[in-house]
C-alpha cells in the first residue's frame, strides 16, 4: 500500500481516531473508523462496476460533505484517480473535465444528479445517497507512484488542464506541511474552501486527516466563521475571506467585536494563500484579531513550496522560505540564478511535483526548463534573511482573483461570442481585497451597441463558473497592439 494510505486511512473499523465533524444538513459525525468503513463500501462497489481500477480515473461531484470525503476515499482504496467536480462549475465545464480526463465511473448526489446528466456521456454513474448493499473488500495495493488525483488547472493555453499528482507528491505536501505547521491530531480544522483546487483538497482536507484530526466544513460568512471559531484551531483562507473577517470586525459594535474576538482564543494558526496577501491587509488583521497570518505559496503543480514560520516571523507581504526538500531558483528569462535583490520567476524542485498534465506530454515538457525545474511564471525576489516577494505574473494571459488562477484566454474566448463584442482582451486590475479584479476590455461590433456588464456576465455565465465573469468593463475604440498586432496587456492596464 502506498505511504498516502497507510498514513490516511485509513484505520481499521471502529478505531476511533478524532471525529470528523460535517455539516449541519448532514446532521451528524463520524469517527475516523466509520469513516473508513464507508470509503471500503464505497470502494468494493465501484469493483463491481469496473473490475480493474488501477489507475483509473473516477470523477466525483459532491458538496463539502461525508458523501465527498467518503468518495475521495474510496477512490484512492480502489487503487483509482480521484478527479473532484465542482458544484460552481457550468454544464460546459464540467463537460471539458470530463472529456480531457477521460473518467471511468462518475459519482454524484441525488441533489446533483440532474447537473451531470447533460455531460455524462453515457459513463455509469453512481449516487451516493441512493440505497445501496453494504459490501467489503481488501485495499487495492497502489504503489508510491501511482496517480492519486487529478485537479485542473488554468494554463497559458486558455482551458483548464488536469494535473495529476502521485501518492508519493501528495503525501510530500502532507508530510512536509505537518513538520512545518506543526499539525497534531488535537487540531480542529474550520474548512471553508473549495474542494477541487489543491488548496481546499490536499493542504486543508488531506492536511488534516494525515494529523488525524478534525474537520468541520461550512459555508463562508463572517457570522458562520466566527460562530465555530470558537471550537475550531486552524483555519485556511484566500485573500479576500481575510477581507470579509477584517471589515466585519472593523464594523462591530464594541460589545459584538468583544465576543468575537474571544471566539478566537482556541485559535493557533491562521494561514492564508493561492493569491498574494496584501501587507497592509496582514497587518489589519493582526490588529483585529491578535493573530498574525502565516502566507504561503504554492501551485497544483508543486505542491506547497515556500511557507512563513510557525515559530518566528511571520513576514507581511511575504510568502516566507523553502519548505522541507523543497529547492528554489529566482531565475532570468535564460534560466540564470539571480542574487538575492533581483526579481526573476520562481522555478522548482519538489518531491511534491507532479507527474504531467493528463493527455498533454507537450504543454508538460514545456513546464520544465533545461535543468528539471519547473517553471511557475510567477515572478519573485528574496530580501537578506531568504523571504521571499511575489511581484506578480510573467504572464499577463494569468489572473488571480480571490484566491482562484484563471485563464483570460478562456474568458475571452467565451466573450468573444457575444453579439455586440467585436474584439476583446481580460486583464487583471489590481485589488487589495482580490488580488486581481476580472475586467473585460472591449470593442463594440461594428452597427451594434456597447452591452452593460450586466448583459455580459449573464451571457458569459452560461459558459464559465462565478468566479471567472468579469467584474468590471471597459469600452474602447480599439485595443492596443503591437507591430505584430498582438493585444498590448500592460498599456490596458497601465493607469
Amino acid at each position: 500500500m502506498s505511504s498516502l494510505l497507510q498514513r490516511l486511512a485509513l484505520h481499521p473499523v471502529g478505531t476511533d481516531l478524532g471525529v470528523l465533524e460535517e455539516t449541519e444538513s448532514d446532521h451528524g459525525a463520524g469517527t475516523y473508523g466509520a469513516v473508513g468503513a464507508r470509503s471500503r463500501s464505497l470502494a468494493a462497489q465501484l469493483r463491481g462496476v469496473r473490475t480493474s481500477l488501477a489507475g483509473a480515473r473516477i470523477a466525483f461531484l459532491a458538496p463539502p460533505s461525508r458523501g465527498y470525503v467518503d468518495t475521495l476515499l474510496g477512490i484512492l482504496l480502489a487503487g483509482g484517480t480521484a478527479v473532484p467536480l465542482s458544484p460552481l462549475h457550468t454544464s460546459a465545464e464540467l463537460a471539458h473535465v470530463i472529456r480531457v480526463a477521460q473518467p471511468e465511473v462518475l459519482i454524484t448526489t441525488n441533489a446533483l444528479a440532474d447537473k451531470l446528466e447533460p455531460v455524462r456521456e453515457g459513463l455509469p454513474v453512481v449516487v451516493l445517497d441512493r440505497p445501496r448493499k453494504t459490501v467489503f473488500a481488501h485495499d487495492a495495493e497502489p504503489n508510491d507512484a501511482a496517480p492519486a488525483i487529478m485537479l485542473f488547472t488554468s494554463g497559458t493555453t486558455g482551458k483548464p488542464k488536469g494535473v495529476v499528482l502521485s501518492h508519493a507528491g501528495v503525501a510530500a505536501t502532507l508530510g512536509a506541511l505537518e513538520e512545518a505547521w506543526q499539525w497534531k491530531r488535537t487540531d480542529r480544522l474550520l474548512h471553508v474552501l473549495p474542494l477541487h483546487h489543491t488548496h481546499g483538497v490536499v493542504v486543508a482536507l488531506l492536511g488534516a486527516f494525515w494529523a488525524g484530526a478534525e474537520v468541520r466544513f461550512a459555508t463562508f460568512d463572517p457570522k458562520t466563521v466566527f460562530e465555530r471559531l470558537a471550537h475550531s484551531t486552524v483555519m485556511m483562507m484566500v485573500p479576500p475571506m481575510v477581507a470579509k473577517l477584517v471589515e466585519a470586525l472593523e464594523a462591530a459594535e464594541p460589545a459584538q467585536r468583544a465576543s468575537m474576538t474571544a471566539a478566537l482564543r482556541s485559535m493557533r494558526l491562521f494561514t492564508c494563500g493561492s493569491a498574494a496577501l496584501p501587507a497592509s491587509l496582514h497587518a489589519r488583521f493582526a490588529a483585529a484579531t491578535g493573530h498574525a497570518i502565516l502566507e504561503r505559496y504554492g501551485m497544483t503543480e508543486i505542491g506547497m513550496a515556500l511557507s512563513n514560520p510557525y515559530v518566528g516571523e511571520r513576514a507581511p507581504g511575504l510568502v516566507g522560505t523553502e519548505l522541507p526538500h523543497v529547492a528554489i531558483d529566482l531565475c532570468d528569462e535564460a534560466g540564470k540564478v539571480l542574487p538575492r535583490g533581483e526579481p526573476g520567476e520562481l522555478r522548482v524542485r519538489s518531491p511534491q511535483m507532479f507527474t504531467g498534465y493528463f493527455g498533454d506530454s507537450a504543454a508538460t515538457a514545456a513546464a520544465f526548463d533545461a535543468e528539471g525545474r519547473f517553471q511557475t511564471g510567477d515572478v519573485g525576489v528574496r530580501d537578506e534573511r531568504g523571504y521571499v516577494r511575489l511581484l506578480g505574473r510573467a504572464s499577463s494571459d494569468i489572473l488571480k482573483s480571490g484566491g482562484y488562477k484563471i485563464s483570460a484566454l478562456e474568458i475571452e474566448e467565451v466573450l468573444r461570442a457575444h453579439p455586440d463584442v467585436g474584439e476583446v482582451a481580460v486583464i487583471g486590475t489590481p485589488d487589495e481585497t482580490w488580488g486581481d479584479i476580472v475586467t473585460a476590455c472591449i470593442v463594440v461590433r461594428a452597427g451594434r451597441e456597447a452591452p452593460t456588464l450586466e448583459a455580459l456576465k449573464e451571457f458569459a455565465a452560461k459558459e464559465l463558473a462565478p468566479y471567472k465573469l468579469p467584474r468590471a468593463l471597459r469600452v474602447l475604440s480599439e485595443l492596443p497592439r503591437n507591430a505584430m498586432g498582438k493585444v498590448q496587456k500592460q498599456a490596458l492596464r497601465a493607469p
